[in-house]
């Protein structure tokens, strides 16, 4: 009977880790494309990959459920040799990830339980659940569940609905303030708004040439005439031919701010 199950056990043990191979290359043939054929990669290749490891996965679990699957967690695995030298068995099984079979290494490898600080995680987090009673989580519960149904009914909508959803918020999103644009109109059009204020004193000319105190006179107009017209600043008429100025051009030099000007107070 203890020779039946320990080659039931084997049998098991060997299908095992035929299988785990069989992940572990489609693994390494599915990061392979995603590092060197990425620009070739298409999306139905990559849904390939992962249906390939979703179903080796499957067998695996099949496996593990099987009734004449021996249960693993029976099974205990002591070490009978620790040693600080190279052990090149090891090394090859474990393609180079396990050189030395050391106290350093075994309490990681031979491990049943999680870490210390992971076991402090989950029993905080139980704790956590704990204290939240029953009609508070069912609260939680059906919020998600809402929250989960509303997420996949926008996902699971046709895209012409959704960017009919998108054109009708976008034509009856207000793009503008209407108070502003009806003051800035009637600002333009009608000086609404604007503040009535004149410079003190009258409209007389300045004379030509006349310094204002905040600076030169500025250069208003510029008058083209034939010949036979006074030159700038009323002088006599402009000869024809006269070298380094053109004929028939008169200037007139008038202050934009005359107004302003003290003479003229």
């Amino acid at each position: 009977m203890q020779q039946r199950e320990e080659k039931q056990l084997e049998a098991s043990l060997e299908s095992l880790i035929t299988q785990v191979a069989h992940v572990k290359n489609a693994l390494h043939s599915f990061i392979f494309k995603l590092e060197n054929e990425y620009e070739r990669l298409t999306w139905p290749s990559v849904l390939d990959n992962f249906a390939l490891l979703s179903g080796q996965l499957n067998t695996i679990n099949k496996l593990l459920k099987n009734d004449k699957t021996p249960s693993f967690r029976n099974q205990l695995i002591i070490p009978l040799l620790l040693s600080q030298d190279r052990d090149d068995d090891l090394a090859k099984v474990t393609e180079q990830r396990v050189p030395v079979f050391s106290h350093e290494i075994v309490p990681d490898y031979l491990r049943t339980k999680p870490d210390p600080e992971v076991e402090e995680q989950e029993k905080q987090l139980s704790v956590e659940a704990a204290r939240v009673g029953p009609e508070v989580a069912q609260k939680q519960i059906q919020t998600l569940n809402k929250l989960c149904s509303n997420l996949l009914e926008k996902l699971s909508n046709p895209r012409d609905e959704r960017d009919a959803e998108s054109a009708a918020l976008r034509q009856n999103k207000c793009w503008f303030n209407p108070a502003d644009t009806s003051a800035l109109v009637g600002a333009v059009a009608f000086g609404k708004g604007l503040s009535k204020c004149r410079p003190p004193g009258g409209s007389a000319a300045v004379p030509p040439g006349a310094m204002m105190p905040g600076g030169p006179p500025t250069l208003q107009q510029v008058t083209i005439g034939g010949p036979g017209q006074q030159g700038p600043l009323g002088g006599a008429p402009q000869q024809q031919g006269q070298p380094g100025k053109m004929p028939g051009i008169k200037t007139n030099i008038k202050s934009a701010s005359a107004s302003m000007h003290p003479y003229n107070r």
